[in-house]
């Protein structure tokens, strides 16, 4: 198996199985490095917490958003008895220990229930119910289908299939009406598609589509029914509701390029009359400003209600996909110095597809089609010309394939 180089606007991640048989790679699991786990003193919502502009709602499966931070980052449940366990940080501050998720899911699947809000204000994502767009409770995400590295360490991502959705109607201090916020999200920027809608961020309360200016989310993926940018995309985009927007006119603007990142950080910053979008590699490097501007016409002042989603649009359109690594919400329009510094923390968590220690990356190949399909060597053999299928993800030791 082989991985193609990634390049922005062209990159686009490609196994080649010598079966023949072409899949979308969700991830790929490393192993344990042995390694201690990083101990910080500023995380995220540490950051904006001195800039000015606390976190509201801070939402992962990876990894703590707070240096102090050592309760629960989300809940599993598995399919053969259908108990629920939570998974906690290795230390505060730390990675998640996946090894609580693998002991727990081993022999069975499992689907994540709750993403917690480590904010303190309860902003707990669920399953999203129905909505005007399209009937629910929406799909939970497999909880396996999106590992990665963090620092070396096992986790686990929020792989979103279409059809899958969390929410928060009911929630504490997240911004409404005109007021600012800045959100940011980490995204897989090879996981995506063209439906509506991938978002992360502000939404309705009632799950329906409410008008003009009464949502503000991340929005990320390759849609162009609305607003979209140059190349092919993906793009990072607002989404304001009754239009994904990528600058302050419907359409294209070419200023907000494709932006594709295997592990991307895309950032929304809102005001009165003001937003932006931010972008850039989670690995490496610094953010861009793809736009900054005026409000779209009829977008001043925003109307937005304060519920909180993730993989779906406002009225809970549920076409798209993508996976969620981790994501903020604040009160407050964040400053350049406290984006930059956010960015810089990102990547020196050090998000991997594969582990730190060398000798390839081990873990499952999720199937394009459905994430509860894994790539699957039916009779366990190492032999040349052994048959490969798909068959439902298990977590066994024959769905595991290592990259050199």
């Amino acid at each position: 198996m082989t991985v193609r180089p990634r390049l922005r606007h062209t990159r686009r991640a490609l196994l080649t199985l010598a079966a023949a048989a072409t899949l979308a790679l969700g991830g790929l699991l490393a192993g344990g490095t042995g390694t201690t786990a990083r101990a910080a003193t500023q995380e995220p919502c540490d950051i904006y917490a001195a800039g000015g502009t606390p976190c509201v709602a801070a939402h992962s499966t990876t990894r703590a958003l707070y240096a102090a931070y050592s309760g629960p980052l989300y809940q599993v449940r598995r399919a053969s008895d259908n108990a629920t366990t939570n998974i906690s940080p290795l230390s505060a501050g730390g990675v998640a220990n996946a090894a609580t998720q693998d002991s727990f899911c081993s022999g069975t699947t499992c689907v994540i229930t709750e993403i917690y809000d480590q904010s303190g204000n309860g902003n707990n994502l669920t399953d999203a119910p129905g909505g005007g767009a399209a009937g629910g409770p929406d799909g939970l995400a497999n909880a396996t289908a999106a590992p990665v590295t963090v620092g070396g360490h096992e986790a686990y991502g929020v792989y979103i299939a279409a059809g899958d959705g969390y929410r928060d109607d009911s929630t504490r201090n997240i911004a409404t009406g005109n007021n600012p916020e800045s959100e940011y999200a980490i995204f897989d920027g090879t996981h995506f598609n063209g439906g509506c809608c991938f978002d992360y961020g502000n939404a309705e309360t009632n799950n329906d589509d409410d008008g003009a200016g009464t949502m503000e989310a991340i929005y990320f993926g390759n849609i162009k029914v609305w607003g979209f940018g140059s190349g092919n995309g993906p793009w990072i985009m607002a989404d304001m509701e009754n239009g994904l927007y990528s600058g302050s006119n419907a359409g294209l603007n070419s200023g907000d390029p494709t932006t594709n990142f295997r592990f991307t950080t895309a950032m929304i910053e809102g005001g009165a009359n003001q937003w932006a979008i931010l972008g850039g590699n989670a690995q490496s490097g610094g953010l861009a400003t793809d736009f900054s501007g005026v409000r779209p016409s009829g977008y001043n002042p925003m109307k937005k209600q304060g519920a909180i989603i993730l993989g779906i649009g406002g009225d809970n359109s549920k076409g798209a996909a993508g996976t969620f690594y981790e994501g903020v919400m604040t009160t407050g329009y964040a400053s350049a110095s406290t984006e930059a510094s956010v960015q810089a923390n990102i990547v020196a968590a050090g998000y991997n597809t594969g582990g730190g220690g060398g000798g390839g990356a081990t873990g499952t190949i999720v199937s394009g089609v459905s994430s509860s399909a894994c790539m699957d060597n039916n009779n366990g053999s190492g032999a040349n010309g052994t048959q490969l299928q798909i068959w439902s993800c298990s977590g066994a030791s024959n769905q595991k394939w290592t990259v050199p």
